[in-house]
């Protein structure tokens, strides 16, 4: 998905895919939503070309609880893309700079598509070694990640960490940044394989502890 360099100059017609929601049982369908060109870039807005887009589950049930309920729900949220184009009033980006972030849930924007307005709060600059895909497909468990260990417990020098399941994405992510805090660190493993995973990645893990995988 390539599209013109400065979408604003000439009209061009979008595809964006939308979860619609059926009667109670009923599977989700899904559907794409013509779109010509997006409405004006407010004074905080950052016009973005989507390079890539993860697919994360949709949560009707919090959705509902918020009051956020749509006939059509938006796809994908973590998305990294290019900036094209920038309000007035953004001061953290400029056109041209790789970037990676998180659409609200109250976004009507879809990260399936080729472009996309998000609020400047919404993004951060992507690591030049990171590729796109990448970064989409981890900001999500690092954003939770560093919510965790910084907001919410206030991870320091000293401090242990236990981390279940290290192997997964969530779990390595938190791995990394509580050694970056230079916390004492625990985790489980759910298989040996998980545990071979973890040893490879060369992490000081002060102690692997291998668990059986629970049933359903």
């Amino acid at each position: 998905m390539v599209p013109s360099r400065n979408p604003s100059c000439s009209p061009i017609t979008m595809k964006a895919l939308y979860c619609q929601q059926n009667s109670p049982g009923e599977e989700m369908t899904f559907v794409f939503q013509e779109r010509e060109n997006l409405p004006p870039t407010k004074d905080n807005d950052v016009k973005v070309q989507v390079r890539a887009c993860a697919l994360s589950r949709i949560d009707t049930k919090l959705l509902s609880e918020i009051k956020l309920e749509k006939e059509l729900l938006p796809v994908g949220r973590e998305i990294s893309g290019v900036v094209l184009e920038v309000g007035r009033k953004v001061t953290f980006f400029q056109p041209d700079d790789e970037v990676v972030g998180i659409l609200p849930l109250d976004s009507e924007e879809s990260g399936l598509c080729e472009v996309v307005l998000i609020h400047e709060h919404y993004l951060v600059r992507k690591p030049e070694k990171v590729c796109w895909v990448e970064a989409a497909g981890t900001v999500r468990d690092g954003v939770r990640a560093y919510t965790a260990l910084h907001y919410l417990s206030h991870v320091s020098p000293g401090k242990t960490v236990l981390v279940m399941d290290g192997a997964s994405p969530f779990g390595t992510i938190a791995i990394q940044l509580a050694q970056h805090r230079r916390a004492k660190v625990i985790s489980t493993a759910y298989s040996l394989e998980d545990k071979q995973y973890l040893e490879r990645l060369r992490l000081p893990v002060d102690n692997l502890t291998s668990v059986k995988k629970l049933n359903d």
